[in-house]
């Protein structure tokens, strides 16, 4: 599995910037939203492109311009703050939703899943702040597997080596993209140090 710990002093800035518990809703929001802009511009540098004709004010030339569908999937609720910055740097991108609830063995369950036809040869890009026990990422990876996704890649801003065992054992061909990786989880299954509930911190809810 390809997992990516983004090492950039921008990235680090920002994500010290969450972690803050003084941090208020409005900038935690703004903030996830611009990381997620931030890694989605690296991992997508080898999407498909091809040749097209097209007139400058001065002359014709050749342009290089897309040449493949992209698809946004945030996962049920957390996922939703990192939507825009992505769809702002690729307008063209679809978006589907998935969502999950945990059961009281504390396996992942789909109550709602929403996604457009055709994902064979799009890049799949799935959104979560949180990469913790790895379990509704993996579940949500089966469920874009079974409508024929192919090429998925998770970009989430901290992780912990739980959550990537996990994902190794289950969906091995994902590529992960995380900001930050984390030491581990605790007993409630937080990440720590990590930067508290992201929905909650989004949404204003406890």
């Amino acid at each position: 599995m390809k997992t990516v710990i983004f090492d950039h002093p921008l990235i680090k800035n920002k994500v010290a910037t969450l972690r803050r518990h003084s941090t208020s809703m409005q900038i935690f929001r703004e903030t996830v939203n611009e990381l997620a802009g931030l890694m989605s511009y690296e991992i997508t540098k080898d999407l498909k492109t091809k040749k097209e004709r097209i007139e400058t004010p001065l002359q014709p030339m050749d342009a290089e311009v897309l040449d493949q569908d992209v698809v946004i999937v945030p996962i049920l609720r957390a996922g939703l703050g990192m939507v825009d910055a992505v769809q702002m740097l690729i307008p063209h991108a679809k978006v589907g939703h998935v969502g999950l609830y945990r059961d009281e063995d504390a396996t992942p369950r789909k109550y709602y899943a929403k996604l457009p036809d055709n994902l064979e040869d799009a890049l799949i890009i799935v959104l979560d702040p949180m990469l913790a026990t790895g379990k509704s990422l993996s579940a949500t990876i089966d469920v874009l597997k079974e409508r024929g996704a192919r090429d998925i890649r998770f970009v989430g801003i901290v992780g912990c080596p739980e959550g990537l065992d996990y994902l190794e054992s289950h969906n091995p061909r994902v590529k992960v993209y995380l900001a930050a990786l984390d030491e581990k989880l605790n007993a409630d299954k937080f990440i720590v140090p990590g930067l508290g509930d992201a929905g909650d911190r989004l949404f204003g809810t406890k």
